[in-house]
């Protein structure tokens, strides 16, 4: 993936390792190749996904490549949430019962930071992989994230997030729950109510 700055071989594999840290390990932030978001995606994407992304760069560089299979949001097992993105992530693909592996992972192009962060969204995690409880600071909109928590409330059925910018990721996956902080949600209705 030289188009998008990303070392086809070596870089995809440190991406890899880091994923499945990020991935194991829900709430902790993994250093990767930059851009993150494109690495992730060079990274997942292969000629038996399908992936839906509006960023021209990607989409030709996976075209160049013979990998760009195409698909709506909704369909898509690789979804490239960019900040003004418009689907919604309550309509994308969670699997079944019998093969939850068959939900769509969402990488959202977002800053993240383990703990609390100023000028991030903090959620709140438990489940496997966290001891007791995490908190993750994203750059998403807290709406955003309490749609996230709506396609994951019915595990094992879900989307796996990732999120993704400059040389940071973090993954939320579908076996954990995940709570918008009340904090943040005080903060919004306050500035709702002053407008």
């Amino acid at each position: 993936m030289r188009a998008l700055g990303i070392d086809p071989v070596h870089e995809t594999r440190e991406t890899f390792r880091a994923l499945l840290d990020a991935m194991s390990r829900p709430g902790t932030v993994e250093s990767v190749p930059e851009p993150a978001d494109y690495a992730v995606v060079a990274t997942l994407v292969d000629h038996e996904v399908t992936v839906a992304t509006d960023d021209e760069t990607l989409r030709e560089a996976l075209s160049s490549q013979g990998r760009l299979d195409a698909a709506p949001p909704e369909v898509a097992d690789i979804v490239h949430a960019r900040e003004s993105h418009a689907f919604d992530v309550r309509e994308c693909t969670r699997g079944t019962l019998v093969e939850p592996s068959g939900g769509a992972t969402v990488v959202y192009e977002a800053e993240c930071a383990s703990g609390r962060s100023e000028d991030l969204t903090p959620v709140t995690l438990f489940g496997p992989g966290v001891d007791g409880t995490a908190t993750l600071s994203v750059g998403v909109p807290p709406s955003e994230l309490d749609a996230l928590a709506t396609a994951q409330s019915e595990y094992p059925r879900g989307v796996d997030a990732v999120f993704a910018a400059g040389d940071r990721v973090a993954a939320i996956p579908r076996s954990v729950t995940l709570t918008v902080s009340d904090e943040t949600t005080a903060d919004e209705t306050a500035a709702e109510e002053v407008a």
